[in-house]
């Protein structure tokens, strides 16, 4: 089979041996996969190891055979890939051994791919196939972030510094769909009205004054991925007593905090990554309850992949960036 692959200081497209389906497994043949961050630094993370890996993490296809022991799942069946490996139920925090597809194990920018059926979930049926192979780890992740940790619910203010990336999209449509004020920013006029024509009440250039631009607003709760670029600027223009969630880090990863504004302001900082199978059936019901769709800003073929890699790192995209495996 043809695959994209990380092997010695290189990625490639490439073929590669097809997969074999073992007990508890099914073998799905891939129409679309997600291409995502952290699909960009696993070369790096790997250096120059030499055994090839296919890359992604993100993707839904089409069963095409299904292992012994397998009594859920049947051929035909359309379904998505479950990012998050070994985390089930509802948590604190990811357990022991939790991984995310595509390192080490073998991911998703393939023609075929053996899974657990464990960790897979009927596809939506509003969604087309770019939809549904972007869906999982970002909307996961905005899901845990925004409802788990945050808990934002009807009439909450939610600010989110960067808009564009596929999860700040994904927690914009959440935050809309719940009834909560969402604003944005983001340096780019292109993106700041895109967020506005997808719900945001407000998108204010990142490079202004936030405190000027956001007087007249009680933020309960920013959910920040920048990092270091933003954070206190976030901690800044959130209320007494708001939340302040952070999932990734753009930007450096050590920020200088004082500590006496933090226990005065009576604010609470929450941790959150991904999410687990529990929350991400939630999501799922979510989604189709509200018939929440994801933004697709750009679909390259998986022997462009290399392009989209490029596309991402240049953070052109507004939303995800689909690779089509399979005619769809």
């Amino acid at each position: 089979m043809r695959a994209f692959v990380h092997e010695g200081n290189a990625i490639n497209y490439t073929a590669i041996e097809d997969p074999v389906v073992k007990s508890g497994q099914v073998l799905i043949r891939m129409k679309v996969s997600g291409l995502n961050h952290r699909d960009l630094k696993i070369p790096q993370r790997r250096g120059d190891d030499r055994t090839p890996l296919i890359l992604g993490s993100d993707g839904a296809g089409i069963i095409e055979e299904v292992g012994d022991a397998v009594t859920n799942y049947a051929i035909g069946d359309e379904v998505i890939i479950n990012p998050g490996l070994g985390w089930k139920e509802n948590s604190d925090a990811p357990p022991e051994g939790f991984q995310i597809v595509g390192m080490p194990d073998h991911g998703t920018f393939a023609e075929k791919m053996v899974i657990e059926a464990d960790y897979i979930e009927k596809k939506p049926s509003h969604l087309t196939w770019e939809q549904a192979g972007v869906l999982a780890l970002s909307a996961l992740t905005g899901y845990r972030a925004l409802f788990t940790k945050a808990q934002v619910k009807k009439g909450d203010t939610v600010f989110i510094p960067g808009a564009g990336s596929g999860v700040a999209t994904f927690i914009l449509q959440f935050a809309k769909a719940v009834g909560a004020r969402v604003i944005v920013s983001s340096r780019s006029e292109e993106k700041r009205d895109k967020a506005v024509s997808l719900g945001a009440v407000l998108a204010i250039d990142t490079n202004e004054n936030w405190h000027e631009q956001l007087r007249n607003e009680m933020i309960d709760v920013v959910i920040d991925s920048v990092g270091s670029a933003t954070f206190n600027r976030s901690l800044a223009v959130l209320k007494k007593g708001g939340k302040l969630v952070t999932f990734g880090s753009s930007t450096e990863d050590e920020v200088t905090l004082n500590l006496r504004q933090f226990f005065y302001g009576q604010y609470q900082l929450l941790g959150s990554t991904m999410g687990s199978r529990q929350e991400l059936r939630e999501m799922l019901e979510f989604v189709d309850k509200h018939q929440i769709k994801p933004v697709v800003d750009a679909v390259f073929q998986l022997t462009e992949a290399k392009k989209a890699f490029d596309y991402l790192q240049e953070s052109k995209q507004f939303g995800k960036i689909a690779i089509q495996i399979s005619p769809i």
